[in-house]
């Protein structure tokens, strides 16, 4: 079984809810019906999570509006579900993909629609020319994972590391080398102290600190993407 992410760009005039609904209403089920399918996650920039706008960081416009992910008995047979996508999406890229998933959600089940409860923060990350990519993995994955589990108030959290460009486009922003998915609970979009999980101001600001330097050791704050999402989850 192989992970396919896929980032999506909305057609002109159209927005994150407009997306999701199209995705929601046709899309997903024509792909959950479709024989190779095992599983679809969906994160979307929609109306549910315009309260945490202030947490969106744009490295380069336009971010995608955006990202699907399937699990597929093969990747190399995606003909099918890549029509339905490009049916419902101006553009999309096709990115596959090695999971990690240091914290699974066992505490918020999705409701009947498959929303998860909270916001869903999706990070596009480079690696900065100052690492090496084995380098950047080792601090990412080896040491800061630690830290960001210690730090934020976070109930799930996946890291995408892209092993394969499949589809690209060089008139939308650059291919990350990884994506990662931070689920938090509703009061993060709007309280720094739910986002750190802080009790109070003395520890939310040990929590930042942390974050920050640990952050520093691999990321390049001018080489990251911040959107945060409403998240759907199917099959699995």
């Amino acid at each position: 079984m192989e992970k396919l992410v896929y980032p999506l760009w909305a057609r002109a005039g159209t927005d994150g809810d407009a997306l999701r609904d199209r995705l929601l209403g046709e899309t997903i089920p024509a792909l959950r019906a479709l024989p190779g399918t095992r599983a679809v996650r969906l994160t979307v920039a929609d109306g549910a999570v315009a309260a945490a706008a202030g947490k969106r960081v744009a490295r380069r416009e336009p971010l995608p509006q955006a990202v699907l992910s399937l699990w597929l008995d093969n990747g190399g047979e995606r003909a099918d579900q890549e029509a339905l996508l490009a049916a419902a999406c101006e553009d999309f890229h096709t990115l596959l993909v090695t999971e990690a998933e240091p914290i699974v959600n066992t505490t918020q089940p999705p409701a009947a629609d498959g929303r998860v409860p909270g916001m869903c923060q999706v990070v596009f990350l480079e690696i900065p020319p100052r690492l090496g990519r084995d380098e950047w993995l080792s601090v990412w994955q080896g040491s800061h994972t630690r830290v960001a589990i210690d730090t934020q108030g976070t109930f799930g959290y996946r890291q995408n590391v892209v092993v394969r460009v499949l589809r690209g486009d060089d008139a939308v922003p650059a291919v990350p080398a990884a994506i990662v998915e931070e689920n938090f609970p509703a009061a993060a979009m709007t309280s720094d102290h739910a986002f750190y999980g802080a009790a109070d101001d003395t520890e939310l600001a040990a929590r930042v600190k942390a974050m920050m330097d640990s952050c520093a050791r691999f990321i390049d704050f001018d080489r990251i993407d911040v959107i945060p999402m409403s998240e759907y989850v199917f099959g699995g």
